[in-house]
Protein backbone atom coordinates (compact mmCIF):
# COMPACT_ATOMS: atom_id res chain seq x y z
CA UNK A 1 0.00 0.00 0.00
CA UNK A 2 1.82 3.22 -1.07
CA UNK A 3 1.69 6.01 1.55
CA UNK A 4 -0.17 9.11 0.48
CA UNK A 5 -0.25 12.77 2.21
CA UNK A 6 -3.30 14.10 3.59
CA UNK A 7 -2.48 17.66 3.56
CA UNK A 8 -2.40 16.71 -0.61
CA UNK A 9 -6.12 15.99 -0.04
CA UNK A 10 -7.57 17.43 2.41
CA UNK A 11 -9.51 20.92 1.34
CA UNK A 12 -8.85 19.67 -2.13
CA UNK A 13 -10.49 16.63 -3.43
CA UNK A 14 -14.13 14.80 -2.22
CA UNK A 15 -13.51 11.69 -0.07
CA UNK A 16 -15.70 8.73 -0.02
CA UNK A 17 -14.82 6.17 2.76
CA UNK A 18 -16.64 2.54 1.69
CA UNK A 19 -16.82 0.36 4.45
CA UNK A 20 -18.24 -3.25 3.11
CA UNK A 21 -19.39 -4.19 6.40
CA UNK A 22 -18.62 -7.94 7.63
CA UNK A 23 -15.91 -8.51 4.70
CA UNK A 24 -13.85 -10.88 5.52
CA UNK A 25 -10.31 -11.23 4.35
CA UNK A 26 -9.45 -14.46 2.84
CA UNK A 27 -12.73 -14.32 1.23
CA UNK A 28 -11.45 -10.52 -0.34
CA UNK A 29 -8.09 -11.79 -1.78
CA UNK A 30 -9.64 -15.30 -2.82
CA UNK A 31 -11.89 -12.73 -4.83
CA UNK A 32 -9.55 -10.75 -5.82
CA UNK A 33 -6.77 -13.77 -7.30
CA UNK A 34 -9.76 -15.31 -9.36
CA UNK A 35 -11.02 -11.85 -10.88
CA UNK A 36 -14.51 -12.17 -9.39
CA UNK A 37 -13.95 -8.41 -8.27
CA UNK A 38 -12.74 -6.91 -11.24
CA UNK A 39 -13.85 -3.14 -10.24
CA UNK A 40 -11.86 -3.48 -7.09
CA UNK A 41 -9.06 -4.88 -8.94
CA UNK A 42 -8.28 -1.83 -10.42
CA UNK A 43 -6.98 0.12 -7.54
CA UNK A 44 -4.43 -2.63 -5.95
CA UNK A 45 -4.51 -5.34 -4.10
CA UNK A 46 -6.53 -5.61 -1.05
CA UNK A 47 -3.80 -5.14 2.39
CA UNK A 48 -4.44 -7.75 5.28
CA UNK A 49 -4.72 -5.93 8.29
CA UNK A 50 -6.22 -6.06 11.75
CA UNK A 51 -9.58 -5.08 13.03
CA UNK A 52 -10.39 -2.12 14.91
CA UNK A 53 -13.22 -4.32 16.53
CA UNK A 54 -15.07 -7.13 16.42
CA UNK A 55 -18.18 -5.87 15.64
CA UNK A 56 -19.94 -2.78 14.09
CA UNK A 57 -20.21 -0.54 17.09
CA UNK A 58 -16.83 -0.67 18.61
CA UNK A 59 -15.33 -1.26 15.36
CA UNK A 60 -16.51 2.46 13.51
CA UNK A 61 -16.34 4.12 16.74
CA UNK A 62 -12.23 3.59 16.28
CA UNK A 63 -12.72 4.20 12.52
CA UNK A 64 -14.21 7.62 12.95
CA UNK A 65 -11.94 8.77 15.32
CA UNK A 66 -9.24 7.84 12.86
CA UNK A 67 -8.12 4.86 13.95
CA UNK A 68 -8.84 2.72 10.79
CA UNK A 69 -7.59 -0.79 10.32
CA UNK A 70 -3.86 -1.40 10.41
CA UNK A 71 -1.69 -3.61 8.93
CA UNK A 72 -1.20 -7.24 10.74
CA UNK A 73 2.09 -7.09 11.07
CA UNK A 74 2.19 -3.42 12.85
CA UNK A 75 3.34 -4.72 16.55
CA UNK A 76 3.50 -1.20 18.45
CA UNK A 77 0.67 1.53 18.03
CA UNK A 78 3.39 3.85 17.20
CA UNK A 79 3.83 1.49 13.60
CA UNK A 80 0.46 2.48 12.62
CA UNK A 81 -0.20 4.21 9.39
CA UNK A 82 -2.47 7.36 10.04
CA UNK A 83 -4.54 9.01 7.46
CA UNK A 84 -6.35 10.68 10.16
CA UNK A 85 -4.43 12.03 13.32
CA UNK A 86 -6.85 12.81 16.24
CA UNK A 87 -4.63 15.72 18.17
CA UNK A 88 -6.49 15.93 21.66
CA UNK A 89 -5.95 12.29 22.37
CA UNK A 90 -2.11 12.82 22.88
CA UNK A 91 -0.91 9.89 20.75
CA UNK A 92 2.46 11.36 20.31
CA UNK A 93 3.91 14.43 20.64
CA UNK A 94 4.70 14.84 16.89
CA UNK A 95 2.53 14.48 13.74
CA UNK A 96 2.92 11.56 11.86
CA UNK A 97 4.32 12.44 8.48
CA UNK A 98 1.82 12.35 5.90
CA UNK A 99 -1.33 12.62 8.33
CA UNK A 100 -3.95 15.34 8.53
CA UNK A 101 -4.14 16.36 12.13
CA UNK A 102 -8.14 17.24 13.20
CA UNK A 103 -9.76 18.77 15.93
CA UNK A 104 -12.66 17.48 17.39
CA UNK A 105 -13.97 13.76 18.46
CA UNK A 106 -14.40 12.44 14.68
CA UNK A 107 -12.77 12.51 11.69
CA UNK A 108 -16.10 13.91 10.23
CA UNK A 109 -16.39 17.06 13.02
CA UNK A 110 -12.34 17.85 11.88
CA UNK A 111 -13.48 17.99 7.86
CA UNK A 112 -16.61 20.03 8.86
CA UNK A 113 -14.23 22.42 10.18
CA UNK A 114 -12.04 22.26 6.43
CA UNK A 115 -15.10 23.06 4.59
CA UNK A 116 -16.52 19.46 3.91
CA UNK A 117 -20.15 18.46 3.94
CA UNK A 118 -20.42 15.12 5.91
CA UNK A 119 -22.74 12.67 4.54
CA UNK A 120 -23.65 9.17 5.81
CA UNK A 121 -25.65 7.02 3.82
CA UNK A 122 -26.58 3.94 6.47
CA UNK A 123 -26.35 0.21 5.72
CA UNK A 124 -26.61 -1.51 9.19
CA UNK A 125 -29.15 -0.93 11.77
CA UNK A 126 -26.43 0.81 13.98
CA UNK A 127 -27.03 3.81 10.77
CA UNK A 128 -30.75 3.15 10.49
CA UNK A 129 -31.99 6.02 13.20
CA UNK A 130 -34.83 3.71 14.37
CA UNK A 131 -33.57 3.46 18.01
CA UNK A 132 -31.10 5.45 20.56
CA UNK A 133 -28.26 3.34 19.26
CA UNK A 134 -29.13 3.36 15.83
CA UNK A 135 -29.04 7.42 16.05
CA UNK A 136 -25.37 7.58 17.54
CA UNK A 137 -23.13 6.87 14.07
CA UNK A 138 -25.59 9.23 11.99
CA UNK A 139 -25.72 11.71 15.02
CA UNK A 140 -21.88 12.13 13.39
CA UNK A 141 -22.31 13.71 10.21
CA UNK A 142 -24.09 17.13 8.72
CA UNK A 143 -26.02 14.87 6.60
CA UNK A 144 -27.37 10.78 6.94
CA UNK A 145 -29.91 8.77 5.09
CA UNK A 146 -31.08 5.58 5.73
CA UNK A 147 -34.52 3.90 4.54
CA UNK A 148 -35.65 -0.04 4.46
CA UNK A 149 -34.10 -0.67 1.20
CA UNK A 150 -31.10 -0.34 2.49
CA UNK A 151 -31.19 -3.20 4.79
CA UNK A 152 -29.38 -6.22 5.40
CA UNK A 153 -32.39 -8.56 4.31
CA UNK A 154 -33.00 -6.46 1.17
CA UNK A 155 -30.82 -8.35 -1.54
CA UNK A 156 -30.99 -5.52 -3.44
CA UNK A 157 -29.45 -3.12 -1.07
CA UNK A 158 -26.10 -1.66 -2.25
CA UNK A 159 -27.99 -1.06 -5.60
CA UNK A 160 -30.34 0.93 -4.20
CA UNK A 161 -27.43 2.40 -2.12
CA UNK A 162 -25.80 3.58 -5.09
CA UNK A 163 -29.14 4.64 -6.68
CA UNK A 164 -30.09 6.74 -4.14
CA UNK A 165 -26.23 8.31 -3.81
CA UNK A 166 -26.27 9.29 -7.32
CA UNK A 167 -29.55 11.10 -7.64
CA UNK A 168 -29.02 12.94 -4.63
CA UNK A 169 -24.89 13.74 -5.59
CA UNK A 170 -26.68 15.36 -9.46
CA UNK A 171 -27.95 17.87 -7.29
CA UNK A 172 -25.24 19.19 -4.98
CA UNK A 173 -22.79 21.76 -5.53
CA UNK A 174 -20.21 20.77 -7.25
CA UNK A 175 -17.78 23.44 -5.55
CA UNK A 176 -18.60 21.94 -2.05
CA UNK A 177 -16.15 19.36 -0.65
CA UNK A 178 -18.05 15.88 0.42
CA UNK A 179 -16.68 13.59 2.88
CA UNK A 180 -19.58 10.19 2.41
CA UNK A 181 -19.40 7.28 4.22
CA UNK A 182 -20.92 4.78 3.11
CA UNK A 183 -21.98 1.46 5.66
CA UNK A 184 -22.29 -1.67 2.68
CA UNK A 185 -24.44 -4.86 4.21
CA UNK A 186 -24.65 -6.91 1.30
CA UNK A 187 -22.05 -9.33 2.56
CA UNK A 188 -23.29 -9.16 6.89
CA UNK A 189 -25.72 -11.91 7.07
CA UNK A 190 -28.32 -12.89 5.74
CA UNK A 191 -26.38 -13.27 2.43
CA UNK A 192 -27.68 -16.90 0.95
CA UNK A 193 -29.83 -15.17 -1.28
CA UNK A 194 -26.59 -14.13 -3.19
CA UNK A 195 -26.50 -17.85 -4.72
CA UNK A 196 -29.35 -19.53 -6.11
CA UNK A 197 -30.77 -22.31 -4.31
CA UNK A 198 -28.61 -22.03 -1.20
CA UNK A 199 -31.00 -21.70 2.11
CA UNK A 200 -27.93 -20.68 4.79
CA UNK A 201 -25.04 -18.73 5.04
CA UNK A 202 -21.58 -19.69 3.95
CA UNK A 203 -18.38 -19.04 2.77
CA UNK A 204 -19.39 -19.22 -0.92
CA UNK A 205 -22.43 -16.85 -0.16
CA UNK A 206 -20.11 -14.56 1.57
CA UNK A 207 -18.18 -14.32 -1.47
CA UNK A 208 -20.96 -14.38 -4.10
CA UNK A 209 -22.38 -11.23 -1.99
CA UNK A 210 -19.11 -9.21 -2.79
CA UNK A 211 -18.66 -10.14 -5.99
CA UNK A 212 -22.24 -8.14 -6.04
CA UNK A 213 -21.08 -5.39 -4.09
CA UNK A 214 -18.16 -5.27 -6.78
CA UNK A 215 -20.51 -4.89 -10.13
CA UNK A 216 -22.20 -1.78 -7.79
CA UNK A 217 -18.78 0.25 -6.27
CA UNK A 218 -18.61 0.43 -10.91
CA UNK A 219 -21.54 2.30 -10.88
CA UNK A 220 -20.62 4.40 -8.26
CA UNK A 221 -17.38 5.20 -9.25
CA UNK A 222 -18.19 5.95 -12.59
CA UNK A 223 -21.51 8.35 -11.22
CA UNK A 224 -19.28 9.68 -9.07
CA UNK A 225 -16.55 10.63 -12.04
CA UNK A 226 -18.39 12.25 -14.13
CA UNK A 227 -20.47 14.45 -11.25
CA UNK A 228 -17.76 15.36 -9.26
CA UNK A 229 -14.84 14.53 -11.10
CA UNK A 230 -13.27 11.82 -9.10
CA UNK A 231 -12.21 11.71 -5.19
CA UNK A 232 -10.17 9.63 -2.70
CA UNK A 233 -11.22 6.45 -1.68
CA UNK A 234 -10.76 4.29 1.63
CA UNK A 235 -12.26 1.01 1.39
CA UNK A 236 -12.35 -1.43 4.05
CA UNK A 237 -14.37 -4.14 6.32
CA UNK A 238 -15.04 -3.29 9.73
CA UNK A 239 -14.61 -7.02 10.83
CA UNK A 240 -15.08 -10.24 9.67
CA UNK A 241 -17.14 -13.20 10.58
CA UNK A 242 -17.19 -16.91 11.31
CA UNK A 243 -19.16 -19.99 9.61
CA UNK A 244 -18.41 -22.53 12.29
CA UNK A 245 -14.43 -22.43 12.35
CA UNK A 246 -13.43 -23.49 15.78
CA UNK A 247 -17.20 -24.29 16.96
CA UNK A 248 -16.93 -20.37 15.82
CA UNK A 249 -20.35 -18.21 14.24
CA UNK A 250 -20.58 -14.83 12.99
CA UNK A 251 -18.99 -11.94 14.99
CA UNK A 252 -18.82 -10.05 18.07
CA UNK A 253 -15.94 -12.89 19.10
CA UNK A 254 -12.03 -12.43 19.00
CA UNK A 255 -11.54 -15.20 16.32
CA UNK A 256 -8.72 -14.64 13.58
CA UNK A 257 -12.36 -14.44 10.94
CA UNK A 258 -13.31 -12.07 12.69
CA UNK A 259 -10.24 -9.64 13.39
CA UNK A 260 -8.72 -9.96 9.88
CA UNK A 261 -10.06 -7.56 7.45
CA UNK A 262 -9.10 -5.92 4.13
CA UNK A 263 -8.12 -2.72 3.12
CA UNK A 264 -7.05 -0.74 0.20
CA UNK A 265 -7.12 3.52 -0.43
CA UNK A 266 -6.68 4.76 -4.04
CA UNK A 267 -8.17 7.18 -6.15
CA UNK A 268 -10.80 7.31 -8.68
CA UNK A 269 -10.56 9.98 -11.40
CA UNK A 270 -12.17 9.33 -14.22
CA UNK A 271 -15.20 7.17 -15.22
CA UNK A 272 -14.37 3.66 -15.66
Amino acid sequence: MTSVNMSDIVGKTDILFLCIDTLRYDVASAEEAAGGTPVLNRYGPWLCCQAPGNFTYPSHHAMFAGFLPCRVDVGRMEERELLFYPQAIGLRRKVPEGAYAFSGSTIMEGLEREGYLTWCVGGVSFFDKRSDMGKVFPGYFMRSDWNPSFACPVKENTANQVDFILKKLAAMDPEKRIFLYVNIDAVHDPNYFYLEGEKSDSLRTHAAALRYVDGELGRLFDGWSALRGGAFVICCSDHGTCYGEDGCYRHGINHPSVLTVPYKHFWISEAL
